[in-house]
């Protein structure tokens, strides 16, 4: 079985190249507008889900037409999905506590109090929980959805940023402020091991080939591989600045990475233990996180205009009013 996983993983890798490197670029973007700051972005039954400031945008994934939203969702950051249940999740940083909608409706049926600052939020199929990630109070929490209510919550030494799951009770988290991952085993919830990233810094965005076992960490302009085994570094790869979103195609075997410096970094995997980033991408500055349409290998990416001179209390750019949207790259 192994020998013919990996003539499937060299053959695809072989297709990509006798076809010549992929050239990324957006195609179109949607319209949004509004005001305020955004963060992750999902996909679910041909809509994406936006998370934008107070609220979280419904667009039609082919149109880009408005079809709902989600309201009083102050300091949003992610959305999840339980389709057993036919609902949706929201983290809501500010409000400390997770939003519930309906996914025919999009009405809002509950709320769940969390740490503090949920940030990063999952559906976790093995233990069947929604899992949030609380970046000011350094834990995990885990819900019930079915009853609504906190199972545990899980004290991380750090700021946990995003997480991902085997699908068979080992859950990763990367800790943003500690340059670590640690693995969760979900049979008792406990933290088994912290991994150190060594030089690279600053790891946000997470994905995980479940096949090879692979583990993709984007840092500053940093890509870690680890294996999910064992948390050895298998390779660090030179990726655009600013990344805070990282995804991976299973059907083409390739990672991406959302930039906010402006560019898309696309990285093949060519075995488990050997990758060739195949081009860096111009799309737009603040496009640093990132959804993926694995069907379609069509990319989602949230961003605004900056304007060139005025500057917040923080230092950082402000954003050109009424100019939000979401580039489509493919």
């Amino acid at each position: 079985m192994k020998n013919i996983l990996f003539l499937l993983v060299c053959f695809n890798s072989i297709y990509c190249f006798s076809q010549g490197k992929p050239e990324y670029r957006i195609i179109k973007s949607f319209p949004v507008g509004g005001s305020g700051g955004w963060d992750y972005i999902a996909i679910h039954d041909k809509k994406l889900y936006v998370a934008h400031s107070t609220q979280v945008n419904i667009l039609d994934q082919n149109s880009g037409d408005s079809v709902s939203l989600i309201p009083n969702t102050t300091g949003v950051h992610g959305i999840a999905f339980d389709e057993s249940l036919n609902s949706g999740y929201t983290s809501n940083g500010k409000l400390n506590n997770v939003t519930v909608f309906d996914l025919t409706t999009h009405t809002v049926t509950g709320h769940i109090a969390t740490g503090e600052n949920p940030d990063a939020i999952l559906y976790e199929p093995f233990s069947k929980t929604i899992i949030t990630c609380n970046g000011k109070s350094n834990d995990l929490t885990v819900i019930d959805p079915v009853k609504e209510k906190v199972i545990v919550t899980i004290a991380v030494g750090g700021k946990p940023e995003t997480a991902v799951t085997d699908g068979k009770g080992k859950l990763f988290v990367n800790i943003e402020d500690k340059n670590e991952i640690i693995e969760i085993d979900l049979h008792d919830f406990s933290v088994e091991h912290h991994w150190t990233l060594k030089d690279a810094e600053g790891p946000t965005g997470l994905a995980i080939n479940k096949e090879t076992k692979r583990l993709f960490a984007g840092c500053d302009k940093k890509l870690v591989v680890l294996n999910a085994d064992d948390g050895t570094i298998v390779q660090t790869i030179t990726i655009g600045d600013g990344c805070d979103g990282v995804a991976f195609s299973n059907q083409h075997r390739i990672i991406f990475t959302s930039n906010g410096e402006g560019t898309l970094t696309a990285i093949q995997e060519n075995s488990n233990d050997s990758y060739t980033v195949l081009g860096n991408y111009k799309t737009q500055r603040g496009a640093r996180t990132i959804a993926l349409d694995e069907k379609t290998t069509t990319i989602y990416l949230p961003t605004a205009d900056f304007d060139p001179i005025a500057k917040a209390a923080n230092g950082r750019p402000l954003i050109v009013p009424g100019s939000f949207k979401v580039l489509v790259v493919k």
